[in-house]
């Protein structure tokens, strides 16, 4: 096909490929309104010492050649804190989170800040304020049952989740689905006006006579509109023997 007869054809039925964009860009627009769920996230930070009892003066002090240690012990301490003995007891004493072991063990995560002695615990969850309560909990009982488990207490919290006037959530609306729903529309219409063009073997035009036919064309007779006739009968003058009848054709 060439390129002034595909921009016939696209002429000819751009309402199909009109209506099929935006019949998908309104549907996809309104799934992405109705089902959009923002979702917050609230973290606290701990930090991980290993320390030594000095007797003879009653305080501690960090051990400075134990940083490597405590940076290893932290991927102990991530695998520790999803088990039963810290969310078993975070159910238990926060029964008000309305939570089970298995709900809790899947919304924390742990992670460690570039090989430091830091660790990030977040929660997410469709409230902001019950992420937070979820978070601050679990890292209560995080501290405080570490001596238990390790015989060593060495777990200081650095930063607690606190409420925000505002909270944003992590999950931003976006309109790169409703973009991608108009072109792969686009594309679609496209290829079914040229399917129709294609399957279409019907002769429109004095070219398609002549190309199918190999045949010359010797008359036209050319479609005429009402509007068209009635001018035609008001500028041409009535004879004596009565007004002419005309035929009219309509489209």
């Amino acid at each position: 096909m060439e390129p002034k007869e595909l921009v016939r054809v696209l002429k000819k039925r751009s309402w199909i490929v009109l209506l099929v964009v935006i019949i998908a860009t309104i549907t996809t627009a309104v799934y992405n309104q109705y089902n959009y769920h923002p979702i917050y996230q609230a973290s606290t930070k701990v930090i991980v010492n290993k320390t030594v009892e000095l007797e003879e003066l009653g305080n501690k002090q960090m051990d400075l050649g134990s940083m490597a240690y405590s940076i290893r012990l932290i991927d102990t301490y991530k695998e520790i804190i999803r088990t039963p003995a810290v969310m078993g007891k975070v159910v238990q004493r926060y029964p008000d989170l309305n939570l089970t072991t298995a709900e809790l063990s899947q919304i924390i995560n742990v992670q460690s800040i570039n090989n430091t002695q830091v660790m990030t615990i977040s929660v997410r969850d469709f409230s902001y304020e019950r992420a937070m309560n979820v978070v601050n909990a679990v890292t209560a009982v995080f501290q405080t049952e570490i001596p238990e488990i390790m015989k060593v207490n060495n777990i200081e919290i650095l930063h607690t989740a606190e409420m925000k006037e505002r909270p944003v959530p992590i999950n931003q609306k976006s309109n790169m689905y409703v973009f991608i729903s108009a072109f792969v529309a686009l594309v679609f219409a496209l290829g079914v006006v040229l399917l129709l063009e294609f399957l279409d073997d019907t002769l429109k035009s004095e070219q398609d006579v002549a190309q199918v036919m190999g045949l010359e064309m010797l008359a036209a007779v050319p479609v005429m509109k009402k509007n068209q006739m009635k001018s035609l009968k008001q500028a041409r003058p009535r004879s004596q023997g009565g007004e002419i009848a005309y035929a009219t054709v309509e489209n």
